[in-house]
């Protein structure tokens, strides 16, 4: 608390009440109220001119300057919204930041290889890593239950792999020609709590972002809430405001694709939990998945025809 004094200090703010919220510090002064977070070193002001360039302005802004290690912004109370309602107004606010900040870079052959080699790696570490997890299971007379429970999906893990490695393979071929690449700035850290829905929509908590290809927003997006949403309605809906280009939508899948690696849980039922919420995962991954595949499918089954 004494480093938050000193920054309450500097900028003579007299508080009537501190609130704590995770990593953020809520101040409530007569003047207004703030909120105060640590950033670290990592200075975010070219992003946030970048933003304003661009017309893009639903962010948080700092009325008071930043400081190298603090940010301090005022503070928004959320509007009580429906979650459903909600992420789809942060998928829509999400699509305008990407068509803000769209632009083409010149790239070599060795930027998609270096992308190329990461997935691949990746899936061979996943491979090796679920094949381990197996045979030591295998070896077990009486099986636990999640040990159990692993032996009954372990076709499904090892099919997603297969499945992400022949689509790295068709993606690679996709691009390896290519000398441009779309980019935009990610958030690169989104969830329900970095989003507040006013008389206006703002994204908060900008520290890890960048510039770089649009599908990773959606992709952590997804691995953080796949479970809780309909991401399949979601990410038509973001399509519809900003459509994915082929190979960008191809290599988001494939990312969706990959299984997660087991972490370790204290008890049996967290484990047998854990693992269950990993298949439902995969499985909902493929329905959002398979619809695309079939179309694409028959455009080219109707391509052949022709």
């Amino acid at each position: 608390m004494k480093k938050y004094n000193e920054v309450l200090e500097k900028y003579h703010l007299k508080p009537k009440k501190i609130e704590y919220k995770g990593k953020a510090v809520i101040v409530y002064t007569d003047e207004g109220n703030y909120v105060i977070k640590e950033i670290g070193r990592e200075d975010k002001n070219e992003i946030f001119e970048y933003l304003k360039s661009r017309n893009f302005s639903y962010y948080p802004e700092a009325t008071l300057e930043r400081d190298a290690d603090y940010e301090i912004v005022p503070y928004i109370e959320g509007s009580h919204i429906p979650e459903d309602q909600k992420m789809f107004d942060l998928v829509d606010l999400l699509s305008l930041l990407h068509s803000k900040t769209t632009h083409y870079s010149e790239v070599t052959e060795d930027d998609y290889k270096e992308i190329y080699e990461d997935v691949k790696g990746n899936i061979e570490h996943l491979r090796t890593y679920y094949t381990d997890q197996i045979t030591l299971v295998e070896t077990k007379i009486f099986m636990s239950p999640s040990e159990y429970l692993l032996a009954l999906n372990i076709t499904k893990i090892l099919s997603a792999l297969y499945y992400a490695e022949a689509e790295i393979e068709s993606w690679y071929e996709m691009i390896k020609e290519k000398r441009t690449m779309r980019r935009v700035v990610l958030h690169n850290n989104l969830s329900l709590d970095h989003f507040i829905r006013n008389e206006k929509s703002y994204f908060i908590n900008w520290k890890k972002s960048k510039i770089d290809i649009p599908i990773f927003d959606f992709y952590k997006l997804y691995k953080r809430h796949g479970l809780d949403f309909d991401f399949y309605e979601l990410l038509a809906y973001y399509e519809k405001k900003y459509p994915l280009q082929d190979e960008e939508r191809k290599l988001l899948f494939i990312l969706m694709a990959l299984p997660d690696k087991l972490e370790e849980r204290e008890s049996e039922y967290a484990r047998c939990k854990m693992i269950s919420e990993k298949i439902d995962f995969l499985y909902k991954t493929e329905f959002i998945i398979s619809p695309y595949n079939t179309e694409k499918g028959k455009e080219n089954d109707a391509h052949e025809e022709k």
